[in-house]
C-alpha cells in the first residue's frame, strides 16, 4: 500500500533496503541511525523522506524519533525495529568465554532500542485511538543456533527476547488493532556479516545451510518480505515469527 508513513531504525543493510523498497513503492520513510553519512545517502535517494541522527539505545532519542516523524509527517503507520549488532567485537561467543561487556552490549544494542521505540509508537496509537505496526527483527540463531560457526550467546539470547516480547505485545495489542510481527533472517550480506563473507569456510557452510539461495542472502530478499509485513497486505498476521532463511532452519 502507498502513501504510508513507515519509521525504520537502522540506515544499512536491510533496514536500508527496506527503506529504498518502501519509497519505490510510494511510500515515505523516516529513518533513524547513527551514521549521518548513511542516513542523508538514503534522503537523497529517496526525497520524501527524512532522518534523525542518533543513538536509540537512549530513551531521550528514541521517544524524540516517534515525535519527529509525526511533526514531519503527521503520523507513524509502521514502525521496523531493524537497528542491532553483533556483539563479538565486544567478547560475544560462547557462554562460558563470553565477557560482561560482550552480554551487556549486546543485549542493549539489540534489545533496547526496539523496546525504547516501540512503547513510544505504541503511546502514540493509543493515544490517537487507532492502530499500527511493529516489525522487530530477530534472527533464526535464536531458535535456530549453529555451534560451528556462530556461537555467539549474547547475540542469540537478545534475539530469543525479541520474539518473546513481540508475542506478548501481539497478544496485548491486538484488541487495539496494533499488530506486531518478527522477521528472522539466515545469514545476509550486510555489513554486519563482513567476517562471514571473507571466511571461505564459512561461505561453503552457508552454500549447504542456506540451499534455496545456494549461499547468503542479499538484504532486498528480507526487505520485501519486512515490507509485505509492514503493510495491509498482512493485516490479518500478528504475533508471528517470519523465518527468511533460505532453509536454514531445515538443513543440518
Amino acid at each position: 500500500m502507498a502513501g504510508q508513513v513507515f519509521l525504520i531504525t537502522g540506515s544499512s543493510g536491510m533496514a536500508r533496503a527496506t527503506a529504498i523498497l518502501a519509497g519505490q513503492a510510494g511510500n515515505i520513510v523516516f529513518v533513524v541511525g547513527m551514521s549521518e553519512s548513511q542516513c542523508n545517502e538514503l534522503a537523497v535517494e529517496l526525497p520524501k523522506s527524512a532522518y534523525l541522527v542518533g543513538d536509540l539505545r537512549d530513551e531521550v532519542t528514541a521517544e524524540q524519533a516517534v515525535s519527529s516523524c509525526l511533526q514531519r509527517f503527521g503520523k507513524v503507520d509502521a514502525v521496523f525495529n531493524a537497528a542491532g549488532m553483533s556483539g563479538r567485537k565486544f567478547g560475544d561467543g560462547p557462554i562460558h568465554e563470553c565477557s560482561l561487556a560482550g552480554w551487556q552490549e549486546t543485549m542493549d544494542a539489540n534489545t533496547r532500542p526496539a523496546f525504547l521505540v516501540s512503547r513510544a509508537a505504541v503511546r502514540y496509537w493509543l493515544s490517537a485511538q487507532r492502530g499500527g505496526v511493529i516489525l522487530n527483527m530477530g534472527s533464526v540463531l535464536a531458535c535456530h543456533p549453529e555451534p560451528r560457526h556462530f556461537a555467539t550467546h549474547a547475540y542469540a539470547a537478545s534475539k530469543g527476547a525479541i520474539i518473546s516480547m513481540s508475542r506478548a505485545m501481539a497478544s496485548y495489542y491486538a484488541p487495539y488493532g496494533i499488530r506486531v510481527n518478527v522477521i528472522a533472517p539466515g545469514l545476509v550480506k550486510t555489513p554486519m556479516t563482513t567476517r562471514a563473507q571473507s571466511d571461505s569456510q564459512i561461505q561453503k557452510f552457508i552454500a549447504h545451510k542456506q540451499p534455496l539461495a545456494r549461499g547468503m542472502l542479499d538484504a532486498t530478499d528480507v526487505a520485501q518480505v519486512a515490507l509485505f509485513l509492514l503493510t495491509d497486505q498482512s493485516k490479518h498476521l500478528t504475533g508471528q515469527v517470519v523465518k527468511i532463511d533460505g532453509g536454514w532452519a531445515i538443513s543440518s
